[in-house]
């Protein structure tokens, strides 16, 4: 494309508003016929030399060609009488009801840009993607990515177009061959000449998970926190057992060695309401009433669950102050998937809780959490029974009488950076009365510590991790203080999380308790509870001490592998000797070994699939309480697992 630009009227103009005469380059000369040699000589030296003269006055107009075309260019602020500039065509709009955007020149200088109606169709307008309902990689208003056509749902009783829906759909499937010491039943077993105290230690888990919500959202929530959420999550599961020995899974002997069992539980069911902003950077308070998720600190130690409660939270300083006001009060849960069960009456335990976050202190990069969890527990009357037909509340553990208790949780956490090193951390106190100690049967104040860490550090695509864990035990069970840590509901993401070992299986301790445990599965701590769902908190348990080395290295964008190798011993085993009538029983617990793969086909997180291989090589405090004929050596927990999200 060629540009012709005649410049001497420019030149003229700056010469008119006083430019210097040196820096004009002289007119160009009229159009004559070429000179030749012996003419240019006879000028030089006939003719005296030309007087400069000094350019007309711009004229109100000039000419621009442009592709050898004449256009019409008005100096700024001057204007022809009778002169009209030709505007562009029309515009036409293609979305109904939107409004028509006035024509350019209502923009000086932004000539080349348009209004749009939303930003929510403007892809789908310039024909970049169609959406389709069932693709959540792309714009999809079934995942709340535009707003929700009225037109089209008029029995919705909303108001307004800033409305979004958001659907979520999950299966999670489970499918854990494992190993662990099974006790024989005191009435019968299932292989006739069977008397040892454990029997067969094989048994698998298939479990069905599919969990369905959605939510009604109102607020332009890209910015700035919603105005109005109702939220509504429900989870069907369904899970088949099988192990070798009876009154396993059911108190009675009568029922066989395997189950099927269903439930649907309410997992999400609250209104969350916007109290108002602080700030033109949206620092903000909310309301949240209803069934809903709370994790206590960022690893789950102390509580994770999702529970019927009422939560105020908001933040401050552009987001560098979080803060947390809840009170919960607890739900029975569903005996063998886990799930809250609405159609019992709520228990008499009550959490109230309130925390603290603050960013980049006391390091740049580093978020430091301060809490206050208050567990009142009231259920000193209360009976529970679980739906296989065991006694959880009382646990079957010394005294049989029921249980109350008022304990604190004094808490600090941290998570995020120091330089290179990542860094997570949580220490609690726990300070309290229990007002029926299981084993005085006389109230017992309550002195227990935890503290836990992880270190890491990342080399490119190589994560490596040193953990270590906390928790005391209780030194002397007959005394009028209880020193053993318990938590409330834990969940830890710590250590390997549920691919070790020690954190996904349930231990049975035979021989001193009936339906107690060890620990609780996807939990960490030697509790001895009868149940981590339906029981209650046990400050009289032998601790637990936790120390981990692990690495995750990124394959590729869609495969990690991880690696754990976990040491675990008891803090103190004063309580399991009087439990066991034992002179004396080893801390050490054993090697908790595990590699687990993860692959993600997409590199989202829509499907995941996840397959681990967990063994624990028992020290010689586990073998001193689970020595059997057999002899295992070591005991094994396979997990297959695969997540598909919408």
């Amino acid at each position: 494309m060629s540009v012709e630009v005649s410049l001497w009227p420019i030149i003229a103009t700056l010469a008119a508003q006083g430019a210097p005469a040196a820096e004009a380059p002289p007119p160009p000369p009229a159009a004559d016929p070429p000179a030749t040699d012996q003419s240019v000589a006879a000028s030089s030296a006939d003719q005296p030399p030309v007087e400069e003269l000094t350019p007309p006055p711009p004229p109100v107009d000039w000419q621009l060609m442009v592709n050898d075309d004449l256009v019409t260019q008005i100096i700024e602020g001057r204007r022809r009488p009778g002169y009209t500039p030709d505007l562009p065509d029309q515009l036409t709009q293609d979305n109904v009801g939107a409004l028509r955007p006035p024509p350019p020149q209502a923009f000086p200088g932004m000539e080349d840009q348009l209004p749009i109606p939303d930003r929510w169709r403007l892809i789908e307008s310039l024909g970049v993607v169609k959406e389709r309902w069932f693709d959540p990689y792309h714009q999809n208003t079934l995942k709340g990515d535009r707003p929700i056509d009225r037109s089209k749902v008029k029995w919705l009783p909303i108001n307004g177009d800033d409305w979004f829906f958001v659907l979520n759909a999950i299966s999670d499937t489970v499918f854990e061959p494992r190993t662990f010491p099974i006790p024989v039943g005191v009435q019968t077993t299932s292989r006739p000449g069977s008397i040892d105290v454990f029997g067969k230690n094989r048994s698998f888990v298939l479990s069905q998970t599919l969990i369905g919500g959605f939510a009604l959202i109102k607020g332009n929530t890209a910015f700035k926190p919603p105005d109005v959420e109702y939220r509504l999550t429900l989870a069907y599961n369904a899970n088949y057992v099988d192990v070798p020995e009876r009154r396993v899974l059911d108190v009675r002997p009568s029922k066989k060695s395997h189950r099927f069992d269903h439930f649907i539980g309410v997992q999400e069911a609250f209104i969350d309401k916007h109290l108002g902003n602080d700030s033109d950077r949206y620092d903000f308070h909310s309301i949240r009433i209803g069934i809903q998720p709370f994790q206590s600190d960022f690893r789950g130690f102390l509580f994770n669950d999702s529970q019927l409660g009422v939560r105020l939270f908001g933040n401050r300083d552009d987001n560098r102050f979080q803060y947390n006001l809840a009170a919960f009060w607890r739900l029975e849960k569903d005996t063998n998937s886990g799930l809250n069960d609405i159609t019992q009456t709520p228990r008499d335990d009550f959490i109230f809780t309130g925390n603290l976050y603050r960013q980049d202190f006391p390091f740049v990069g580093l978020t430091s959490q301060v809490s206050v969890t208050y567990n009142m527990n009231r259920e000193k009357n209360d009976v529970q029974i679980d739906h296989n037909g065991f006694p959880v509340r009382p646990a079957l553990l010394g005294d049989l009488r029921g249980r109350e208790y008022d304990v604190t949780y004094l808490g600090y956490s941290a998570d995020g950076r120091i330089g290179r090193i990542n860094v997570t951390a949580s220490f609690y106190a726990a300070l309290g009365e229990d007002r029926n100690s299981l084993f005085t049967s006389k109230p017992a104040k309550i002195r227990a510590g935890f503290a836990a860490a992880e270190l890491s550090y990342d080399h490119d695509w190589m994560r490596f991790r040193l953990s270590g864990l906390y928790a005391s035990g209780d030194r002397d069970p007959y005394n009028n203080v209880e020193g053993g840590f318990d938590a409330i509901f834990e969940n830890p993401i710590f250590g390997g999380a549920d691919t070790s070992y020690w954190i996904r299986q349930t231990i049975p301790f035979a021989g001193g308790g009936r339906v107690i445990s060890i620990n609780g599965r996807n939990g960490i701590l030697n509790s001895l509870r009868s149940s981590k769902e339906e029981g209650q908190s046990n400050f009289n348990n032998p601790g637990t001490v936790f120390i981990g080395l692990g690495g995750d290295f990124d394959l590729s964008p869609q495969m990690r592998v991880s690696v754990n190798a976990n040491h675990l011993w008891f803090d103190n085993t004063t309580t399991l000797q009087n439990l066991r009538v034992e002179g004396s029983i080893p801390k050490d617990i054993g090697w908790d070994l595990s590699i687990a793969s993860i692959w993600r086909p997409k590199a989202t997180q829509n499907i995941v699939g996840r397959l681990s291989a967990a063994v624990l090589l028992p020290g010689k405090g586990f073998k001193d309480l689970f020595d059997n004929q057999e002899r295992d050596k070591a005991y094994v927990s396979i997990l297959a697992n695969l997540i598909v999200s919408f």
